[in-house]
């Protein structure tokens, strides 16, 4: 199945966005939980982080950013792209 990576920013204040967190989180595990092999985090250094996840098609792929919660609430602008794994095994 192809891989996706949603790269995003924070828009809106920490504290706001921190309220959303635990919604990602559960949406993330339900993710895994349905075979998208899907992994999340932020970026150490700064604001921002990335989704890694399997899906369908590129259509697949968008409804499933479409339905995080981080950008359901506006929270987060991103950048989605279908990433060819030329090593290893994927996300």
């Amino acid at each position: 199945m192809p891989v996706f990576v949603k790269i995003e920013k924070g828009v809106v204040p920490k504290r706001v966005f921190d309220g959303e967190v635990e919604a990602h989180k559960r949406y993330v595990e339900s993710l895994i939980a349905s075979g998208r092999r899907a992994r999340s985090g932020y970026w150490a250094e700064k604001g921002g982080g990335m989704m890694i996840f399997e899906a369908a098609s590129l259509a697949d792929a968008q409804a499933v950013v479409a339905a995080d919660p981080l950008v359901k609430a506006g929270l987060v602008i991103y950048e989605l792209h279908e990433w060819k794994v030329v090593v290893g095994d994927g996300p």
